[in-house]
């Protein structure tokens, strides 16, 4: 299993940034990707930016955030960072951190883990 434990929400207004980490422990081994999705009040869950180990940690960005947001991971500390930019109205959202668990060995486990959320309010 994977716990992941979100921290650095809050309320800032357009124009400002706010960074956003994700303490990640148990068998993170296994994690073959880990990022941050956000939900907005009455949206689907979306993808935010997430970091694939299988393809040699590539980064995937959604459209809506690249060039203003940035992710990054520590090995050392198991966490995972989302330094915010330039944030939008649009941004608002609870900001859930993720992991993947894939492959062990010769086992497709395709396992989803998230975070418990933490809320982002952005002001005009």
């Amino acid at each position: 299993q994977v716990q992941l434990v979100e921290s650095g929400g809050g309320n800032v207004q357009a124009g400002g940034s706010l960074r956003l980490s994700c303490a990640a422990s148990g068998r993170t081994d296994l994690m073959d990707a880990i990022g941050w999705y956000r939900q907005a009040p009455g949206k689907q869950r979306e993808l935010v930016a997430v970091i694939s180990f299988v393809s040699g940690g590539s980064i995937n960005y959604a459209d809506s955030v690249k060039g203003r947001f940035t992710i990054s991971r520590d090995n050392a500390q198991n966490t995972v960072n989302l330094q915010m930019n330039s944030l939008k109205p649009e941004d608002t959202a609870v900001y859930y951190c993720y992991a993947h668990k894939g492959y062990v060995g010769d086992t497709w486990y395709n396992m989803d883990y998230w975070g418990q959320g933490t809320q982002i309010t952005v002001s005009s």
